[in-house]
């Protein structure tokens, strides 16, 4: 990206943003709400479109264009949101296959072969979910669901996982085991960019930290030199306490 700016409506919540992610990296983009960090992921995803410029920019795999539905080739997107009203009553395993087509249910017209099937197991496999394949979506935990959408982000194998505030709404057993699993991705080699404004979810295999504050980067560089008290303290605008342990950081 070089100048990118971006509006929802009559607001323009990006402004003049300038970043560069290769792929395979794992950059946790930290902030405070509204500061503009889901619109970003969404500029990511082709779901926003920058203000055009004589000086905008961007790029996604080294291409200023996308056919979105091949864009989603390369990209596992993991949303707060379930993908559709049929996917609570749709099983474990159909919701994973499901995303090859990036639909919320396995309708009658999808063809699924017996090797999707295969690979969608194996996702479930990475996250330790394979006990999910047969329980209906709408009767799993809050955690329980995060472990599937990510499976069916990972089902297509894609160069990049792109997660929006993950661990929201998590308990915090759930949100210990969504961070492991995520351990394992970043383990297999998967790019992993993750919005979030827990910091306990900057996770070890995570060397990168951009932070954001009024919809402009704010910082940007390794996780040792940004997760101080007093950047997070200039970050969110309050007194931080900050502690490391095992290669994680914890704060409050």
């Amino acid at each position: 990206m070089r100048d990118v700016s971006v509006a929802r409506g009559d607001n323009v919540v990006l402004h003049n943003i300038s970043l560069r992610i290769a792929n395979g990296e794992h950059v946790a983009i930290l902030g405070p709400n509204g500061c503009g960090k889901s619109t970003l992921i969404k500029t990511i995803t082709c779901q926003c479109y920058p203000i055009v410029t004589p000086t905008t920019e961007l790029r996604l795999l080294g291409r200023e264009r996308w056919d979105v539905s091949q864009l989603r080739a390369h990209l596992g997107v993991v949303s707060a949101e379930l993908p559709g009203e049929r996917t609570p009553v749709t099983r474990g395993l159909d919701a994973v296959v499901a995303g090859f087509f990036s639909a919320s249910t396995l309708w009658p017209n999808l063809h699924v072969t017996p090797e999707m099937r295969e690979r969608a197991h194996e996702a479930l496999q990475l996250m330790q979910a394979t006990h999910l394949e047969s329980k209906l979506v709408g009767q799993m935990s809050a955690g329980e669901q995060r472990r599937i959408m990510i499976a069916r982000a990972l089902v297509h194998q894609p160069e990049m996982l792109l997660l929006d505030e993950p661990s929201n709404a998590l308990d915090l057993a759930a949100q210990r085991e969504l961070r492991a699993a995520l351990r394992r991705v970043a383990q297999q080699g998967v790019g992993i960019l993750m919005v979030t404004h827990h910091i306990a979810d900057v996770f070890p295999e995570i060397d990168r930290v951009i932070m954001m504050r009024d919809g402009r980067i704010f910082a940007d560089g390794p996780k040792r030199e940004l997760l101080t008290q007093e950047k997070l303290r200039d970050l969110f605008g309050v007194d931080v306490t900050l502690i490391e342990h095992d290669g994680s950081w914890y704060s409050w």
